[in-house]
């Protein structure tokens, strides 16, 4: 019999109330488990309750609960409206939401009159393409931002049981005001998704021969455009003056570069059509972590035949290296069977890790 896994105490000393079991409340539920805490789970929809449940995210309500904190995990358009009805049927618990918008949510709770001495608004920048409790993971938070957008209605006491959430759950806690935040994610995630959407938009009158050149560029920038579009209406609706905002400077931008492109063999077009290159590298530069432009790696691109296996020998071949694995992105060669893993190391084990998978027969392009 396998040893149980050790439990890791939690910070939070009571039960917690997730209202919403879709990707985030599920997840939220599964990592609070693995920290014994005792978790309610609430959802509109009972089949996404009993598939939550059955994961192992947390138990159904009860007469008697007493949760210390509720998490609220509902669209941004009904987010205000679960809030106030959780703040007052559990009138001694702070109430916390993860809607993707800070501001709206609080100016609709205080002009209903809602007790927001308990309430402040947070939200984990962590997310995936498919939502629902199907998707849940308990590690979904490890490392992620989690914004906490206090505000001065409530209290360092009530609030630190939602620090207490987040660090749990092994994110990074950030503290922003809600306008603060908005404008933040409107850069960082919102207008990325609109950009987006109409790039990918722009392939569906594409000719067949066309889309079949897909590479690892349109998959890049189209990725996030398979989004379910009825939760960006909500979203973009509720922060729309500050996506509005950027949209205009990216619009200007955009004029800027097509004048350019209209008259390419004008004095000076090749020098603008540059700067307007560099400084997408100037600000892919500033993207923390691995996903960014990170110079303290180096890149090596290994050729690997799309068969079984193949790519999990290639990670246990660099494993016996003796060489970390920063980063790992894979492009498929459409009409091929082959891939490429673009593999990200410390500089000084480059040429280590280039002269050992050679040694092993692996085809290193270029």
């Amino acid at each position: 019999m396998r040893p149980a896994t050790p439990v890791v105490e939690s910070r939070l000393t009571g039960s917690v109330r997730v209202v919403g079991v879709g990707l985030l409340g599920t997840s939220i539920g599964l990592g609070l488990r693995e920290r014994g805490v005792d978790v309610i789970l609430a959802d509109a929809s009972p089949t996404h309750l009993r598939i939550a449940i059955d994961y192992g995210a947390g138990r159904q309500a009860a007469a008697g609960d007493e949760p210390q904190l509720i998490v609220v995990c509902v669209p941004p358009d009904v987010t205000a409206r679960v809030v106030a009805a959780e703040l007052e049927a559990y009138p001694h618990a702070t109430v916390t939401d993860v809607a993707s918008v800070k501001l709206a949510p609080l100016r609709e709770l205080r002009a209903s009159g809602a007790d927001v001495s308990r309430y402040v608004g947070t939200h984990p920048m962590a997310g995936a393409e498919r939502g629902g409790p199907l998707s849940g993971r308990a590690d979904l938070f490890l490392g992620r931002p989690w914004v906490v957008a206090a505000h001065d209605g409530i209290s360092y006491q009530r609030g630190s049981a939602i620090d207490d959430l987040i660090l749990d759950l092994g994110a990074t806690l950030v503290e922003m005001t809600p306008e603060e935040h908005d404008r933040s994610v409107a850069l960082m995630s919102h207008v990325p998704q609109v950009v987006s959407s109409l790039m990918a938009r722009r392939l569906i009158d594409a000719p067949h021969a066309a889309v079949n050149l897909a590479g690892q560029g349109i998959r890049d920038v189209t990725r996030i455009a398979a989004s379910d579009p009825e939760l960006w209406v909500q979203i973009l609706g509720a922060n729309a003056a500050a996506v509005a905002g950027i949209l205009n400077l990216y619009r200007d931008d955009l004029t800027r570069l097509i004048e350019t492109l209209e008259a390419p063999e004008a004095v000076g077009a090749s020098r603008r059509l540059a700067e307007e290159l560099a400084g997408g590298n100037a600000g892919v530069a500033r993207i923390p972590g691995k996903h960014g432009l990170d110079r303290r790696y180096a890149q090596l691109v290994v050729m690997v035949d799309d068969t079984p296996g193949e790519l999990a020998r290639l990670l246990g071949e660099i494993g016996e290296a003796d060489v970390n694995l920063e980063d790992l992105r894979l492009e498929h060669s459409p009409g091929a069977q082959i891939g490429f893993a673009s593999i990200a190391v410390v500089p000084e084990r480059l040429a280590h890790l280039i002269e050992w998978l050679s040694a092993r027969g692996w085809r290193i392009a270029g």
